[in-house]
């Protein structure tokens, strides 16, 4: 054996011949380094491996913490957003409500009557996906988007109550007009046409209609509108069976083609008395309550003088 080889001596057998494999000393030195390193390289990886995944499932722990409380803060915020979209609302309801009552009390041209805008820029991006995409670029977007909405409509909300104080104080010196100013339905139904020019149902031709018809059941009551004295109670071509009140301040309203009367002429009424029954007489296609309101004897829109919703 040469000094620069290691020679390895197999027995397969007993009875088999040994068998000799020289290695030289070099191939075995590096053999032996390239062993090591490899061995080196495996426990690093593993090692490295193992705080990878030990940071990853830490992440990953705290990533669903992270989903559950922004969750919640979606919730909260949604909810925050659903109250301050059903006050709009209820002050939008109180903007329409305000101006009719301007338009009965002919105070609609006053320094006081300003003009409101309730809106406050479109949704609140609540949908999922507009809400992760809040989320992206900061929660505090949202929230300051919420918090304008409020300042705008707390402001308007001053200028209503200023606005509503003025119709106060009015009111308060003014109540024989207020009992006697249109502000109720007639009767409950469907308005199938309303004021202004339409398609007449019998000739086909362009026509003024000078009220509202509101379908409703044969029968059904007709109320008062407002208190007032009856001075029409009869046939009256047109409109069939008509009762016609005068409310004073200029003020009169019509109910046409009732089936039938319940007061005559001269009768004081209150406002929700009921005066009539719906029915389908005069010039009628079937059921329904012809309502006009007359100001100074000009027909005016019945639905300035409806104040219930």
């Amino acid at each position: 054996m040469g000094k620069d080889e290691f020679t390895i001596v197999i027995f397969p057998g007993s009875l088999s011949t040994p068998k000799k494999i020289r290695l030289p000393k070099r191939f075995v030195k590096i053999s032996v380094l390239v062993s090591f390193v490899v061995l080196i390289g495996v426990l690093g990886s593993s090692f490295y491996f193992t705080q990878q995944f030990l940071r990853l499932q830490g992440s990953e722990t705290e990533l669903v913490k992270l989903r559950r409380e922004s969750k919640i803060r979606k919730i909260q915020v949604e909810k925050f957003a659903q109250q301050v979209k059903n006050f709009e609302t209820e002050m939008s309801r109180l903007e329409r409500f305000e101006k009719k009552l301007r338009v009965i009390t002919a105070l609609e041209n006053s320094p006081k009557s300003i003009e409101k805008n309730w809106g406050v820029g479109g949704p609140y991006g609540l949908s999922s996906n507009s809400f992760t995409t809040a989320m992206g670029r900061g929660a505090s977007t949202m929230v300051d988007r919420l918090s304008n909405g409020l300042d705008h409509l707390s402001k308007q909300a001053k200028i209503e109550s200023i606005s509503f104080q003025e119709l106060d104080n009015f009111f308060k010196n003014q109540k024989s007009l207020l009992s006697s100013t249109p502000s109720i339905w007639p009767t409950r139904g469907w308005v199938t046409s309303n004021f202004g020019f339409r398609k007449s149902p019998f000739t086909g031709l362009r026509e003024k209609h000078e009220g509202w018809d509101i379908a409703a059941r044969n029968g059904s009551p007709v109320r008062a509108t407002a208190d007032g004295v009856v001075v029409v109670e009869g046939r009256e071509y047109g409109y069939g069976n008509l009762v016609e009140v005068d409310h004073g301040y200029g003020l009169v309203t019509r109910y046409g083609h009732n089936s039938k009367h319940l007061v005559k002429v001269g009768d004081r009424i209150k406002r929700g008395q009921v005066v009539s029954l719906v029915g389908s007489t005069g010039r009628s296609t079937g059921p329904h309550l012809h309502y006009e309101v007359l100001l100074h004897g000009v027909p005016v829109n019945p639905k300035n003088y409806i104040l219930e919703d």
